[in-house]
Formats: C-alpha cells, sequence, structure tokens
C-alpha cells in the first residue's frame, strides 16, 4: 500500500494505491493518524481516492470507520472517491457510504 497527499484549497486528498487489507492496516492507520496531527485548522476535508486499491477486506473497512470517528472530532469530513469496481461492491455491501460518503 501507498498513499500519496495533495493539497487543494480546504481539503487534503489521500490517493492510495495498492492492497488494503490485513497486511497494509497498521500502515493506513498510521499515516492517516498521523496526518490528522499535522492537519492546519483551514482543512476541512479529507478525500480518500481508491483509483488505485486494487483489492480490500473488512479489515479496510474497520480502518476507515476509526478514522472517521477520528477526523469528525475535529470537525474534518471524510468522503470517498473513485472507487474501482471491486472495492466500491464492499463499500455498497457494508452501508459505508451511509455514514462516509461517495463524491465524484
Amino acid at each position: 500500500m501507498e498513499i500519496n497527499y495533495l493539497n487543494k484549497d480546504d481539503s487534503i486528498y489521500a490517493e492510495l494505491s495498492g492492497e488494503l487489507d490485513e497486511c497494509s492496516a497498521e500502515y493506513v492507520r498510521i499515516s492517516l493518524d498521523d496526518l490528522l496531527k499535522n492537519l492546519t485548522s483551514t482543512k476541512t476535508k479529507l478525500v480518500l481516492d481508491f483509483s488505485n486499491v486494487s483489492f480490500m477486506d473488512s479489515t479496510g473497512i474497520g480502518i476507515l470507520l476509526g478514522r472517521y470517528n477520528k477526523y469528525s472530532k475535529y470537525d474534518i469530513g471524510m468522503y470517498i472517491k473513485n472507487p474501482t469496481s471491486y472495492v466500491n461492491r464492499i463499500f455498497e455491501m457494508s452501508g459505508i457510504y451511509q455514514i462516509i460518503p461517495k463524491i465524484s
């Protein structure tokens, strides 16, 4: 798993690449937690770009929900963008779009 960050206006874009599973979960958790520690007060959105995520399991859902809870405490909204068809199906089945909206 690799994560690249892009600052744009009031948003941070996190472009994830690879597989989000038990093997990469700790790295993603630590990376997103470190990002939160270093955010300025001008950032109000975190957009997670899943266009290059080839696989994800329930561990990934848990990581996202945990980060959602942390970011929400600081009034930073989380959004999902460009999930692959496989990842989109996982998100739909889990109901995560009810919590973390999908944007285009």
